[in-house]
Formats: structure tokens, C-alpha cells, sequence
């Protein structure tokens, strides 16, 4: 375990975190959180609450939630990077005995994330107005793909779809190529971002002095198409469509990855004047200052095939690491363009303990992404491990008044499934 460099308390010092302290709190502690969700938006958002000392309690379906099942070389990556800090427990919700011991649940929790496509909740009889009569100061996070109302919201919810849909994959990718939709979870992890702080936000409503519990309708759809920035203004200016431009820029110029005489890449932007005359002085190539065609950053837009060209051609004939050294001598902002076999190694990355190499009882030590983000003075950890299906079935029901004998029962009756070992 690494100990903080300052006193512990301290609001501004830096931090170096601890990897792994089942003891640790945060400043979330006290808030039980009822997950519902299944695949990753809602993972996502119940892990960053977690991370920061919120109880949450996965509530799994026999077959657990389906990131179980998502596994690299049999091993379950995804379920134990978002779903470390938080419990299981393993209800058949298809049975009304299994809805009433949630239902008996409710009470003692600050949120409820569920996922189901809209309608679902209501015909289980766990509507919001079910859960807020229990609770008038829950807060109901709904995720879906396109949300509780409108022509789309019967529609599956898939994040590939939205990707599609939003106008990210129109503007990703080249011109003269198919769109391209991103290599992971973009939409889902949009919104679980999103969504962790909508849930904070009316949390804090809720706790105030005459606060009452509200429902979040979290989309996966609207978070993404806010993230794009001002498109739809743009179009109404120029009745053009943003189009695919690569890896550079619509609004600044030098901005591109550019290929290396060792076959490696580095991205490097010049997004204000003083960083692209910068990037000149570092070329050797001073006078392009002044060249009418890059003098300005519209001028430089104007003429970005003849401006990468030159600044291409530059890098061409360096190394990669002889090439950045050289501009970061001239405070020129690049910087190599990784694999994740390079950011585990990046000092950068391994000093500021980025990445927690945290125990795992399957394959020894599992390195997975820190608690983010920090905060100096409560910082959130790491705690726990996933969960197995089920694993906290017995103390969580014990709450809600379910003895050992009445426990027995609902394993037999299929209410409640219990595998202590589960897909971990």
C-alpha cells in the first residue's frame, strides 16, 4: 500500500493514492445505491460512486449482469474493473417475492439505476411512483437508449446504434471512407459520466431541508450529442454538415498525427498563434510566420493540405523519440501516440499511479484504471474486489427481517440465487 506524501486531511497537497484499503471511506459514505442496471452505462456510474465510499448493491438476475460474461482468455475483465467496490445480490425479479424484498430494500437507499427498456419497471409494479411512495426522497436513475418518451423510446438501446445516430461516427473517421464508430463504449460511458453526476445533483436536492427524491431520465442518446459540441449552430450558420477530417482539426491549425521516420506516430497541435509559431521555430522554417498562407489560424485552415505537408515531411525524417524531445525543447505541445503496452510503462503514468495493480485471488494481481477523479481531501479507493453472484444475499436480506429459515426458502423457490464463487 502507498501512504499520501501529505497529512492526511490535507484540502490542496498532492496524493499518492492507496491501491487497495478494505478499510478506506469517502466523502459518499452513508449512501446506499440499489443498481438495477445491467451492461455498462449503469456500471460505470455505480463504479464512480462506489469508488468514493457509496454502498452499491448490484441487483443481479439468475444469469448474472451480462458483463460476467464478457471475458478475455476466460477471465472476467470487465465485471471485476466495474464492478470492484460494490456487493451482489441475486434476486429473480420475474417472482413477486423477489419485487417485495426489494421493494422492503427501498427505503434504506439514496438511488435506484435501472435500465430496462422504458415500460418494463412499470409492468414489474416498481414504477417511480411505487419506489417514491416507499421512499419520498429516492432518486430513480432510468437509463435507455433514447429515453422515457418520444417516437424512438421503444426502440433498443444499444450504444452502437447511438453512436450512428448522434453524428459522432458521420464526423469520425475520413472523408473519403466509411464513418467509423468508436473501438469501445463511448456512448454508454458518456452517459454514465453524466449520470453519476445528475444522481450527485439531485442527491443534493434530496438531502436539503424540504428536498424530496425526483426521477433522472438518462438517455444514452442526448449526453453523446451534447459532447459534439456546436454542430447544430454551425449548420444553421453555414448549411453545411461538419465532415470527417481525420485526426485534424475544423477549428485549429497544425493539428494532426503525423507519421515518424521509425514508423511511430505523435500527435502535436498548434491551437493557438503563439503555439504555431512555435511549431515553425521547430522546423526550422521561421519564416512561414509570415507566409500569407499560414500567417493567421483561418489562413492556416485554408491551407492545412500545404501547412501538413510541410510539418510532415519534418517529422518524417526524425525518430519518434528524437522527434518529441526536440519540440518539447521548443515547448511545442506533442507527445507520442501510445498502445497500452507503452502507457503501462510511461513514468508519467506509473508515478502518478494511473493504473492500481490491484490483488486478485484468479489470476494474482489484476492492473486496472484508478479511482478518477481525485480529490485530496476525501479521496475515494479501491476496496473490494467484484462481487460473486449473489455473495451478499444473506446480510442485506437479513435487513429487510429474512432469518436463515426463510432464507433456505427463497434459495429453493428460485427467489434469490446465491453463488459465492459466481463469474468473479
Amino acid at each position: 500500500m502507498t501512504e499520501p506524501h501529505s497529512s492526511p486531511g490535507s484540502a490542496t497537497a498532492p496524493l499518492r493514492r492507496r491501491a487497495y484499503d478494505a478499510s478506506a471511506s469517502g466523502p459518499l459514505e452513508g449512501v446506499r445505491v440499489l443498481d438495477l442496471s445491467r451492461l455498462f452505462a449503469g456500471n460505470v456510474l455505480t463504479q464512480m460512486l462506489a469508488d468514493f465510499g457509496a454502498e452499491v448493491v448490484k441487483v443481479e438476475p439468475p444469469a448474472g449482469d451480462t458483463l460476467r460474461g464478457w471475458k478475455t482468455k476466460g477471465v472476467s475483465t470487465h465485471w471485476k474493473v466495474y464492478a470492484r467496490n460494490k456487493k451482489s445480490l441475486c434476486l429473480d425479479l420475474r417472482n413477486e417475492r423477489a419485487r417485495a424484498l426489494l421493494l422492503d430494500l427501498v427505503p434504506s437507499a439514496s438511488i435506484l439505476i435501472e435500465s430496462f427498456r422504458p415500460g418494463v419497471l412499470e409492468r414489474m409494479g416498481l414504477s417511480p411512483d411505487v419506489l417514491l411512495a416507499r421512499n419520498p426522497r429516492l432518486v430513480v436513475v432510468r437509463i435507455s437508449g433514447w429515453g422515457q418518451d418520444g417516437p424512438y423510446h421503444q426502440r433498443p438501446g444499444f450504444g452502437t446504434v447511438i453512436e450512428g445516430m448522434s453524428g459522432f461516427a458521420a464526423i469520425n473517421g475520413f472523408e473519403d471512407r466509411e464513418p467509423v464508430l468508436p473501438p469501445m463504449y463511448l456512448a454508454d460511458g458518456v452517459a454514465g459520466v453524466y449520470g453519476a453526476s445528475a444522481a450527485m445533483m439531485a442527491l443534493r436536492e434530496a438531502e436539503r431541508d424540504g428536498g424530496a427524491g425526483q426521477v433522472i431520465d438518462l438517455p444514452l442518446y442526448d449526453p453523446l450529442f451534447a459532447l459534439l459540441g456546436p454542430q447544430a449552430a454551425n449548420y444553421r450558420l453555414t448549411g453545411q454538415p461538419r465532415r470527417a477530417t481525420g485526426s485534424r482539426s475544423s477549428n485549429s491549425a497544425p493539428r494532426n498525427a503525423y507519421r515518424c521516420r521509425d514508423g511511430k506516430y505523435v500527435s502535436l497541435s498548434g491551437s493557438t498563434q503563439s503555439m504555431a509559431e512555435r511549431v515553425f521555430k521547430a522546423i526550422g522554417r521561421p519564416e512561414l510566420i509570415e507566409d500569407p498562407r499560414f500567417r493567421t489560424n483561418a489562413d492556416r485552415l485554408k491551407n492545412v493540405e500545404a501547412l501538413d505537408a510541410l510539418i510532415g515531411d519534418f517529422i518524417g525524417g526524425m525518430d519518434q523519440a528524437e522527434l518529441v524531445a526536440l519540440m518539447e525543447a521548443a515547448e511545442v505541445t506533442v507527445g507520442p501516440i501510445y498502445d497500452i503496452a507503452q502507457i503501462m510503462t510511461d513514468p508519467h503514468v506509473v508515478e502518478r499511479e494511473i493504473i492500481a495493480d490491484y490483488p486478485d485471488e484468479e489470476i494474482g494481481h489484476l492492473p486496472m484504471h484508478h479511482v478518477v477523479p481525485r480529490l485530496a481531501r476525501t479521496p475515494g479507493s479501491i476496496r473490494t474486489p467484484a462481487p460473486g453472484l449473489g455473495q451478499h444475499n444473506r446480510d442485506l436480506l437479513a435487513e429487510v427481517g429474512v432469518d436463515e429459515a426463510a432464507y433456505a426458502d427463497l434459495l429453493s423457490a428460485g427467489v434469490a440465487i446465491e453463488d459465492g464463487e459466481g463469474a468473479r
